[in-house]
């Protein structure tokens, strides 16, 4: 009542006022919408921790560095694709005890730990991402974009798959259907049905591996009937004590490699069913060029 007097006495009109102050009020109120949108602090990231090498290298090219509360304790190793990013980041063990010290909202795994850990992880209420073992380049895609989204980093996973994407569409067609063999220091081919030969189809090759998935090659074959192309993989170096006295070290098997060697493929890029797999395929192609 207090309120309508006090119009009625200065001769305020109610219908006018109302006009005029929706059409004064709309532009200052969208600009202070965009400014409360501007101010409002980000999304905080979850806070990541890795079990493995393989979980290593998606943590460091999907979540910010500040989020990293966790990374294995062979992330910074010689045969790590992001070896240079693990820096100072701390190096934890799969164990529960270090999970739950570090404080994870989500932890990503490939083949660390195990699934009791998974398990126990998850009933405490931290997400658990497994890395799947893909063995295209579809399941490659699809392990990013489970990664990027459980990390809230969708934009960034795109970015890795456009990247992978771009290498595999400029390496297609480069061997034109040339037959090859991959071997690696361990005496071991990979046949269909595995991220391997799905590098070699990228970048044109025919795979002579017979069988399917991994499995030994013979060296007394190797010698009989010698590939007229191989493709080598983990002849880089980072090899442990058991494969410095496997096949990969033999005189004969050297000499049967020599000329007919394409490319060898470091371990950096072949331990883990992730983007680089396509680095593969582009170092192929180059060769076979």
């Amino acid at each position: 009542m207090y309120h309508e007097a006090l119009n009625r006495s200065a001769g305020f009109q109610p219908a006018l006022f109302t006009h005029a102050a929706r059409a004064g009020w709309r532009p200052a109120l969208r600009t202070s919408l965009v400014i409360c949108l501007l101010a409002a602090p980000a999304v905080a990231a979850p806070r990541v921790y890795s079990l493995d090498q393989c979980a290593d290298q998606y943590v460091l090219a999907l979540s910010p560095r500040a989020a990293i509360v966790g990374l294995s304790r062979r992330a910074a190793n010689r045969d790590a694709y992001l070896a240079a990013e693990a820096g100072d980041l701390p190096r934890r063990r799969a164990t529960t005890e270090a999970v739950l010290g570090a404080r994870p909202d989500v932890v990503v795994r490939y083949w660390g730990g195990d699934d009791r850990l998974a398990a126990d992880l998850g009933r405490r209420g931290i997400r658990v991402v497994k890395i799947a073992d893909a063995t295209d380049f579809a399941g490659v895609r699809n392990n990013i974009i489970r990664v990027a989204a459980a990390l809230g980093r969708p934009a960034a996973g795109a970015g890795l798959i456009g990247r992978m994407d771009g290498q595999l569409a400029a390496a297609s067609g480069a061997g034109r259907g040339a037959r090859a063999l991959y071997l690696t220091t361990g005496g071991y081919t990979a046949g269909p049905d595995t991220l391997v030969d799905a590098m070699m189809s990228a970048a044109g090759l025919n795979n002579l591996a017979a069988g399917r998935g991994f499995h030994p090659v013979r060296l007394e074959s190797l010698v009989l009937r010698p590939p007229s192309a191989m493709v080598l993989g983990f002849f880089d170096g980072a090899l442990d004590g058991f494969q410095r006295w496997s096949l990969g070290r033999h005189q004969v098997l050297r000499r049967v490699a020599d000329g007919r060697t394409l490319v060898s493929l470091p371990g950096a890029i072949l331990g883990c069913p992730a983007w680089f797999a396509a680095d593969g395929a582009a170092r192929i192609a180059r060769a076979v060029r």
